[in-house]
């Protein structure tokens, strides 16, 4: 798989800040967002959106799937989100922005799933000075190859939550 800012760790740069009244950084997201509950995205509160940003890159993604599903695994990639945007409310319907394919093969958000234990899930965000205007098919590697070639990556940030297997269970 190539490298591209969307693979790994974002590092913080910038002031770009990505924050959730629903759980804190390396804390234990709702029960309620898990795939096999309510399936809902959490609220995400964006700031310091750099003045000229025209569009935001929103990904979600689970490292620790690695050893069972032999990738990381993709929960949520969207593009071309408008950077007025503030917040990203509570299940939100993607409405005015791009959504890709996860790697449960569905459009939009697919929440957590862990098959045991407790695994990691980043939502990154990364502010660019142009929109990608990529098609909905276009899978994250892509997406990703779309920014290196075409944008200027302004800012960017990590939120870091955990769901733990037994949270699946949780009704």
């Amino acid at each position: 798989m190539p490298s591209t800012i969307l693979n790994g760790n974002l590092e913080q740069q910038g002031e770009l800040s990505l924050s959730s009244p629903q759980f804190s950084d390396g804390e234990q997201l709702p029960d309620w967002t898990g795939y096999a509950n309510e399936n809902e995205n959490p609220e995400l509160a964006i700031s310091n959106i750099p003045d000229d940003a025209a569009s935001l890159v929103l990904v979600v993604d689970d490292p620790d799937a690695q050893p069972v599903a032999g990738h990381t695994w993709d929960h949520w990639v969207a593009w071309d989100i408008d950077p007025r945007i503030g917040t990203i409310p509570r299940d939100w319907d993607g409405t005015d922005v791009t959504e890709g394919y996860n790697d449960y093969i569905e459009q939009g958000y697919g929440g957590p799933s862990p098959p045991e234990g407790s695994h990691d899930y980043r939502f990154k965000l990364i502010a660019l000075d142009t929109e990608l205007g990529v098609p909905a098919e276009t899978r994250k590697t892509r997406v990703g190859s779309a920014i290196a070639m075409n944008a200027e990556v302004l800012a960017t940030t990590q939120l870091v939550g955990t769901y733990h297997a037994e949270q699946g269970t949780a009704f």
